[in-house]
């Protein structure tokens, strides 16, 4: 039976990210427009028990693999994998994350198969004869492409944030096939040896609300500003090149074309002069909010509300409104 819509649910430790969701949702409106049903691909250290939420949240079917050579991520087993279970299933269509595991996967898979794959898509509509129109922005978001892969299945990397989370229905239930993954030494080619944790508080992609600082910071230390406004408001702590190039955080901050694309539901840019590249890392945010002492910033130009003014005296006010108002 082919099951239509797949969606690689990827895992951060062994909790499901929250993007995986997101797609179950997209997957889940897909199969209802063409009668078919949706499978999540569940990979990597994770109990059987806590898949019930992939169901809950638009799945028909559960593939889960749980051996020891999946512990850790490997190119090669995952792709795999999931290029084998594909070329017996037949599935319309695969949908990955575009996050650095989705973006470095999918190709892998779609190259296995021998299709083409579409990446960092925003957007994307299905025509009447079940082929998929995806959107995806190109050449630092100077233009909006509308993209159709090669070959069945029709795969993609999605952005975080773009699609909705549907709202969990616990009495939905889904099947559990649970295979396992045998390899020889000529598919495992790497082993990891150590993986090396680095900042756990730095989870841009998928982050609601982004406060993000810029060369007009000056130096690492009024970055504690950025830092107060983004724990009153739940946020992450994003910045531009500039200031990563400066020294006044680190990379894994960096949001842009050569750092993390976003779509947050809000992101506060302060003290960026919005750049380019930049801006083709963070355009799609749905609300973006400039604060910049220079009128002419090219932040302003798709900023949605747009404040001009010394930061160093906005940002702490607006830190502490914002504090007693939201208690």
């Amino acid at each position: 039976m082919a099951r239509n819509f797949w969606v690689f649910a990827e895992l951060s430790g062994s909790e499901f990210r929250k993007v995986a969701f997101e797609l179950l949702g997209l997957a889940r409106k897909l199969a209802y427009k063409t009668g078919g049903d949706v499978t999540a691909l569940a990979i990597g250290p994770i109990e059987e028990s806590n898949t019930a939420k992939l169901g809950h949240t638009g799945a028909d079917h559960i593939i889960l693999c749980a051996d020891d050579v999946v512990k850790d991520y490997s190119t090669e087993v995952y792709a795999t994998i999931i290029a084998d279970l594909a070329s017996e299933y037949k599935p319309l269509a695969i949908f990955f994350p575009a996050t650095a595991r989705g973006k470095d996967l999918a190709p892998k898979v779609a190259a296995k198969l021998g299709v083409g794959s579409a990446s960092d898509c925003t957007g994307l509509e299905m025509t009447d004869n079940q082929r998929i129109i995806f959107t995806r922005p190109m050449y630092a978001g100077k233009i909006i492409a509308q993209v159709e892969t090669s070959g069945e299945p029709q795969i993609a990397t999605i952005r975080p944030n773009v699609f909705p989370s549907p709202t969990p229905d616990e009495s939905r239930k889904a099947d559990v096939e649970r295979i396992s993954a045998d390899f020889g030494e000529d598919v495992i080619k790497t082993k990891i040896l150590e993986t090396i944790v680095g900042d756990a508080e730095v989870n841009l992609t998928e982050a609601d609300i982004i406060v993000s600082g810029g060369r007009g910071m000056r130096n690492a230390e009024n970055f504690q500003i950025i830092r107060e406004l983004a724990k009153v408001l739940g946020a992450a702590v994003g910045a531009s090149r500039a200031a990563v190039d400066e020294d006044f955080i680190s990379q894994p901050h960096q949001v842009g074309q050569t750092g993390k694309t976003v779509s947050p539901n809000l992101y506060i840019a302060c003290g960026i002069s919005g750049a380019i590249q930049h801006r083709a890392g963070m355009s799609t945010s749905k609300c973006i909010v400039a604060i910049n002492n220079n009128p002419d910033a090219d932040i302003f130009k798709i900023a949605d509300l747009g404040v001009v003014g010394d930061l160093f005296k906005i940002v702490p006010v607006l830190t502490e409104e914002l504090r007693k108002e939201m208690g």
